[in-house]
């Protein structure tokens, strides 16, 4: 058992003598809280290490002066700038749904992190249907975006936000059909159980099983998220250099920092469920290995991902919009259909 784990158990006779709903409202309390550290850290971390990698990608130092070691409290720094900077609403924008928008997304984005099992230990909701509860919740993030481009009064923010539910609604389907791979091999749509199927070694995670078709769902799923999020190469909702920022260029302060963080909040969520459904979760490729825990192999094996998504923002051009919709309907969707196909197929016979 994990030093939290340990901790979690040593907490929970203190709720035996609790009415239970004051003992449900606690501990999703705490869970909440936790979750929404670990965002907040995380987009500050994420933050300053894309500076870096595209700093390094192209030759130079990034952030150097504020703060110690290789200006580390630099994003720090403009976190509070953000949040000091006044709230501007425009004269004649729907303010209801102009207010509403950003919590939105960031309640989604929030609510998906509930199911994701960091480690066997440190599970905040482990639901039988945790896999479909995450696309579901996370699907809420497309009604936001849509609330916030049609509430700014703005064309720009008007054009963000039909791309982006165009794109998302579109890639939803390579992402469903993909993990279903593996949900098939499985037999669960259990996190925890999507998980604990791939114990043993590297060999036994579901990336590497069925002939290479676990790769190629992988491979699909990690392309098909890319759009999901809106990065680079299909970032096409946000595009500085036609739609100023997309569907939150009327926004600012608080609300733009919600927004913000909950992109890069996503960018983890994606990676976080590749990492559990394909890549073997908390467990680690050798059970020699097994002294490290768990959390700390499931955070480690989706920050690699994250990487690979700064990677890629700094090493691909944005594609067209019809090469977009070209990418998701006639390559990855008859891609993961097929895959899910044979591989229904073969536990079959």
């Amino acid at each position: 058992m994990d030093p939290f784990g340990r901790f979690l158990a040593d907490l929970i006779p203190l709720f035996n003598d609790m009415p239970a709903w004051l003992a449900i409202t606690i501990t999703g309390l705490i869970a909440g809280t936790l979750l929404l550290v670990f965002m907040a850290v995380f987009a500050l971390f994420a933050v300053y290490l894309e500076r870096k990698v595209s700093a390094h990608m192209q030759d130079r130092l990034g952030p150097m002066e504020v703060g110690g070691w290789h200006g580390w409290a630099q994003t720090i720094a403009d976190a509070v700038k953000l949040l000091a900077k006044e709230d501007l609403i425009p004269k004649n924008v729907d303010r209801i749904l102009f207010k509403a928008a950003p919590m939105l997304v960031f309640g989604a984005t929030t609510a998906a992190f509930g199911a994701l099992p960091f480690s066997a230990d440190l599970i905040p909701a482990d639901m039988n249907i945790g896999l479909l509860y995450i696309l579901a919740v996370s699907s809420l993030v497309v009604i936001g975006i849509l609330m916030a481009g049609w509430s700014s009064n703005n064309k720009w923010s008007l054009y963000g936000a039909m791309r982006a539910a165009a794109q998302i609604v579109s890639y939803e389907i390579p992402i469903a059909l993909s993990l279903l791979v593996a949900v098939v091999i499985v037999g669960s749509l259990n996190m925890s159980d999507l998980v604990r199927f791939q114990d043993g070694t590297i060999f036994d995670w579901i990336f590497l099983k069925y002939y290479g078709l676990g790769f190629i769902a992988f491979i699909i799923y990690f392309v098909a998220s890319l759009a999901e999020v809106n990065r680079t190469p299909f970032d096409l909702p946000e595009a500085e250099s036609e739609l100023v920022a997309g569907f939150h260029t009327e926004y600012s302060g608080m609300r733009f920092a919600m927004f913000f963080l909950a992109e890069y909040a996503n960018m983890f969520l994606v990676a976080a469920i590749a990492t559990s459904v394909f890549l073997g979760g908390w467990l680690p490729p050798f059970p020699v290995l097994d002294f490290i825990p768990g959390a700390v192999w499931f955070v480690g094996k989706s920050l690699f991902l994250v990487f690979i998504q700064m990677w890629l923002r700094w090493t691909l051009p944005r594609l067209r919009v019809d090469q977009l919709m070209y990418t998701c309907w006639k390559v990855l969707t008859p891609f993961s259909f097929a895959v899910l196909m044979i591989v229904a197929t073969l536990i079959i016979i």
